[in-house]
């Protein structure tokens, strides 16, 4: 199977809506995103300050164009709607957002998580209205106010009340059921990235390492296994498949496929990106392929087993916020600039029907 872009759409997000976003840090986690049923627009939520922004990005079928580089060349559309996500603001700079989808429940739950690492979670449906006004909040079990640092956030795939709140100063990730604190798992290096890969399972990118924790065991803090990349190196980035494959990213510009059963390298891309990598996501379609960004305002899908680039874009300046969408391969971006990216990716039916004859 290959992938190809079925559209690139560019939208400015209004001045009026967001005048200047705050800085945030350099990994692009402010930013998540939902399709609505009929697939006709996407809903982005990005966060500047302590506010979290709705917008809305039509996804009408377009011709792709390429240009330098092969790189694909956007089409510039409208914001159809924009808005304050109306709920209680965080006190300072947001640092992540998630939206977690369950196909059985119909419901979405969006969470954001501060440089302090209060975490606000809001109860949302299919099309990002909110459901019973139920919002909760939870706050860090040491109440101390601390140094501001990145924070990351993940929601367990089948539970989604249990969320993970990792802070990088404080080396720590706390995790929740709904506003109840259940465990503090205590990292040797600075986390800056976290991933469920189970339901008690959590996968922590912690300087060049990539550590794994269990709720369910108490030997060694819950640290079930740590694996070592190259000393010096930061992994940035680790997101898990389908199929239960790990995958990380960071400085050395390498994606690194493990295998949850032995815990040992599947697979290495070595300097697929031009800079540190910063943001990573399997394919929903075929987890064989993976959505790489990159810092120097790149993203590119290629085949990790044949180290092969499929396509690729950039955007006009640095990401704010990227991110997939939870069971769709439509993929969001925002820019310093203020501009949205939205691309639509699909399976490349020509190409795989060509093998089929080929072989026949």
């Amino acid at each position: 199977m290959v992938l190809k872009a079925k559209s690139l759409r560019k939208a400015i997000v209004p001045p009026s809506l967001i005048e200047n976003p705050s800085p945030g840090n350099l990994q692009s986690t402010r930013l998540a995103l939902h399709v609505d049923d009929q697939a006709s627009s996407a809903f982005v939520y990005v966060a500047s300050g302590g506010r979290v922004y709705k917008l809305q990005i039509p996804l009408e079928d377009s011709s792709v164009t390429k240009g330098k580089e092969s790189l694909l060349i956007p089409v510039h559309t409208e914001v159809i709607n924009s808005l304050v996500v109306n709920r209680c603001p965080h006190r300072s700079e947001i640092q992540s957002i998630v939206l977690a989808e369950s196909e059985s429940t119909g419901y979405l739950m969006l969470g954001s998580v501060d440089s302090y690492g209060h975490l606000i979670v809001s109860k949302l449906d299919s099309n990002g209205k909110d459901v019973d006004r139920l919002t909760y909040t939870a706050a860090p079990p040491d109440r101390s106010a601390g140094e501001s640092s990145w924070a990351g956030l993940c929601f367990s795939p089948t539970q989604l009340s249990m969320a993970a709140v990792a802070r990088s100063f404080c080396k720590t990730v706390d995790v929740y059921d709904q506003d109840i604190h259940v465990r503090t798992f205590h990292t040797l290096r600075y986390p800056s990235a976290l991933n469920f890969i189970q339901n008690s399972i959590l996968a922590v990118a912690e300087g060049c390492q990539l550590s794994l924790w269990d709720l369910r065991i108490k030997e060694n803090g819950g640290c079930l296994q740590r694996i070592c990349g190259s000393v010096g190196d930061v992994l940035y980035s680790v997101c898990c498949s389908s199929t239960g494959k790990v995958a990380v990213g960071g400085t050395d510009r390498t994606v690194t496929i493990y295998d949850p059963r032995r815990w040992s390298a599947l697979s290495r891309w070595v300097h697929c990106s031009k800079y540190e990598i910063t943001g990573l996501s399997f394919s929903s379609i075929d987890s064989d392929y993976i959505y790489i960004q990159g810092v120097d305002y790149e993203v590119f899908c290629g085949n990790w087993k044949e180290s092969d680039k499929a396509f690729s874009f950039r955007g006009d300046s640095n990401w704010l916020g990227f991110s997939k969408c939870h069971n769709r391969d439509v993929l969001g971006g925002w820019c310093d600039s203020g501009c949205i990216f939205v691309a639509d990716v699909v399976a490349n039916d020509t190409e795989t029907n060509d093998l089929k004859g080929s072989v026949n």
